[in-house]
């Protein structure tokens, strides 16, 4: 990769979530809004028993959610688009329809039920990044070819360094997706702190808990960061990455 002033990498690929848990769509390019890529985690299933501060219903308690396939009737439209999920026996129903939650609920006999926020509903921040580099480091020492939907990011970046770990450097700084006068910025804020859901592949719903425990082991459960936005705009694969003057890293 060119060495150009400010630039610490590369996007290489962007993924957006129509519902929470589910399957996930690698994009070419996604707009940005002001609460993170536009129809991502636009809808959740909540587990009707619980009443905590994370109340969703999840691969946690039905693995096969992660084979579940939504997606936009209308994907240029994300916000307004009707949703519709393709169902791991491969039967299509509108998000809301009675038909998707039973099969769901046969999993969770406690119950659920739909909700939606076209601001994204997210456990954290609206915009979550991790390195190519960082994966593939705690793929080896996992013992796996880890595919980056384990971690359900928005943005899989290449640093510039290769090393890693880089990006944990960019915590507190404002980045830059992009090049063009009127690209994308976001702030990073804090590393995401991580829990099962990376021991389950993304595919298969099939678990490997050596994922977690090295995460654990080696990076105090942190892997990849959180962020906000500070600039909307449209993000594209292949967009170099700028740390911007007066934002220092580490």
């Amino acid at each position: 990769m060119e060495n150009k002033a400010g630039v610490v990498g590369v996007i290489k690929a962007l993924f957006r979530f129509p519902v929470k848990s589910m399957h996930g769509h690698r994009l070419d390019e996604a707009f940005l809004t002001g609460s993170g890529f536009a129809g991502d985690r636009r809808f959740a299933f909540v587990r009707a028993d619980n009443h905590s501060n994370f109340p969703w219903l999840t691969s946690r308690q039905v693995n096969s959610m992660l084979r579940y396939e939504p997606y936009f009737t209308d994907p240029a439209n994300p916000l307004e688009s009707s949703v519709r999920v393709t169902t791991p026996d491969r039967q299509d129903f509108p998000v809301d329809s009675p038909e998707l939650l039973a099969g769901l609920t046969a999993h969770y006999p406690a119950g659920a039920y739909l909700t939606g926020s076209q601001e994204g509903l997210f456990d954290d921040s609206a915009v979550s990044l991790i390195s190519l580099a960082t994966i593939n480091w705690l793929g080896e020492q996992a013992g796996l070819e880890l595919d980056p939907c384990r971690f359900r990011p928005n943005l899989l970046v290449e640093t510039l360094s290769g090393e890693p770990f880089e990006e944990e450097k960019w915590v507190g700084s404002v980045l830059q997706l992009g090049d063009r006068e009127d690209s994308p910025q976001i702030r990073l804020e804090s590393q995401n702190i991580r829990c099962v859901m990376i021991n389950f592949d993304p595919d298969t719903a099939q678990e490997t808990p050596a994922v977690l425990r090295e995460v654990a082991r080696s990076r105090k459960n942190k892997a990849g960061l959180y962020g906000s936005v500070v600039r909307s705009g449209w993000v594209r694969a292949g967009d170099a990455i700028c740390l911007l003057p007066g934002h220092p890293t580490g």
